[in-house]
Formats: structure tokens, C-alpha cells, sequence
């Protein structure tokens, strides 16, 4: 089962190039669990479900409660942004938490999208989310790490797959709320349950950064390289079920001259009785 997790940069910068580069990625990829942020949604048009619709793909989308700081940036009112989840299978639940808001400042609501996916033999309960992104946000990050835990807890049970929880933290691997949402590092956030982080199966000597300078929207920010995106999952079920066989960035280069985000994409594969080993 190939899992992929995308921040799509919502409507920033040169956008329908991008959609079109985004598209061609999906394509070639062909990946059948996406947790994807930023996604732009206007009036009858959303980007995912258009995505989804040209892949053959389920959908569900979760627009955010207060869109208004997103859309003075590009002067848009009215556009909407927010996550969602492209399955290669049915979708039987969906549910959607708001994550706790800075406490002075203004909120723009982030949330986590749950879904579980009605595969062959083994549903699987999908997350995809995107924490606050200030710099110095670390304790809001904390709480609302809290929140997703408890949350994931809530609808994880009725199937022996692990949680698959995908989605731009935007904090670095060794940060307070990353190692908080793993739990075996600190104390996890919810009695017993832990998160094993994807790329720590990765072959050595990949390049890890997700928000990495080689991207010009990235380097004109004038911000370090960083690994900010994430695929995380519960212990693997019986023999091994959900348990990652590879993993490597995606989306992390130009696509006919147009890089398509301005995060790359992170790509899993995990064993699932219901899919055969990639080739």
C-alpha cells in the first residue's frame, strides 16, 4: 500500500502551473492513501476532488473555520483552504477535529481530517493535519499534538491496521511536539499509544528536508533546510501488517519548468495483504 502525505501550497504562486504539475506527480506516483494540507477550495472548484476525479480516487474534503488570515495574504476573500484525504478505496467515516487555537492571536484554523478506508481485508483509519507554523509556536504545537492524539484514539479501533497519520507539523524531528506525538521518546500524549516516524526506514543516506532550499519558493525565505512533513504510524498489526517497506521524498523537483509545491511530498509503502509489493 503506497501512502503519500503533500502540503500543496494552497493558492500561493504561479497556482494553475502548479495544479498541473501536482496532477502529473499524482500520476506517475499512483499512490492510494494521500493526506494532503493547504488545498484550495472556490465556490464549485476544489482542487482535491478535482485531483481525485482525474485519478479515479474517493475523496473527502475539511475546509478551515477561520480561512480570513490565509486570504489577506493573497487579497482572496472568499477562497477557502483547508485538508483532505484521496483514497484508491471506498471512504465509510469521516470526522474532523479542530485543533486548539494561539490563545492571543489570531486563529487560523487548523484542523485534522480523519477517514477510515474501506480496504480489502483490513480497513485502515487515515489522519492528515497541519499544525500551527510559527516559529516560536512550540507549546501551542504541544496541545494541539494532545488533541490529535486523543483524537486518533477515538477512531483507530475495529481493525488490526495501524493509524495512519500523515501531514505538514511544521516542526523539526527532534522538537518537543514531534517527540510527543511518537511517544517513546517522552511520555506520549496518550496513554500507551505510540507513532513510529516512516522515514526512520528510509535507506541512509537520502535527502530527508521537506522544506528544503533547493525549492526557490523556499529559498526566498531565507529560512535552513528542514524536515517539517511527515508520514507516522501505530506498531504494526499481526505479521507485521502496515509495517513500512520504503520510503522516500516526492514532488521535489520541476515539473516542466514549475516546481509543484512548496513542500516536496513524503512517499511510504506499507505491506497490505490487499496490494503486492511495489516494483
Amino acid at each position: 500500500m503506497r501512502v503519500m502525505t503533500w502540503n500543496l501550497w494552497w493558492r500561493f504562486g504561479p497556482w494553475q502551473q502548479r495544479r498541473c504539475a501536482i496532477s502529473a506527480v499524482l500520476h506517475e506516483l499512483r499512490p492510494d492513501l494521500v493526506g494532503l494540507q493547504e488545498v484550495w477550495a472556490d465556490g464549485g472548484a476544489n482542487l482535491a476532488r478535482d485531483l481525485a476525479e482525474k485519478l479515479g480516487m474517493h475523496c473527502v474534503w475539511a475546509p478551515s473555520r477561520a480561512p480570513g488570515r490565509w486570504q489577506r495574504r493573497i487579497d482572496q476573500g472568499g477562497l477557502d483552504i483547508g485538508n483532505a484525504i484521496l483514497s484508491r478505496w471506498p471512504i465509510t467515516e469521516q470526522a474532523v477535529l479542530q485543533l486548539p487555537a494561539p490563545p492571543q492571536q489570531e486563529d487560523d484554523g487548523r484542523l485534522a481530517l480523519y477517514a477510515q478506508i474501506a480496504a480489502p481485508t483490513h480497513a485502515v483509519p487515515m489522519f492528515t493535519t497541519q499544525l500551527s507554523s510559527m516559529l516560536d509556536a512550540s507549546a501551542l504545537r504541544c496541545r494541539q499534538v494532545r488533541a490529535l492524539a486523543a483524537f486518533v484514539a477515538t477512531h483507530q479501533s475495529g481493525t488490526a491496521f495501524p493509524p495512519v497519520l500523515t501531514g505538514d507539523l511544521n516542526a523539526w524531528p527532534d522538537s518537543d511536539e514531534v517527540r510527543l506525538l511518537g511517544g517513546y521518546k517522552t511520555a506520549p500524549a496518550v496513554p500507551g499509544q505510540v507513532f513510529f516516524d516512516a522515514r526512520e526506514y528510509a535507506a541512509l543516506g537520502q535527502t530527508a528536508a521537506t522544506w528544503d532550499r533547493a525549492n526557490p519558493h523556499v529559498a526566498a525565505g531565507h529560512e535552513p533546510s528542514a524536515r517539517i512533513d511527515y508520514i507516522h504510524l501505530g506498531p504494526p498489526g499481526p505479521g507485521g501488517l502496515g509495517h513500512v517497506t520504503a520510503v522516500r521524498r516526492a514532488g521535489d523537483r520541476p515539473v516542466d519548468g514549475t516546481w509543484p509545491s512548496d513542500h516536496t511530498a513524503v512517499l511510504a509503502d506499507l505491506t497490505h495483504p490487499a496490494c503486492p509489493a511495489p516494483a
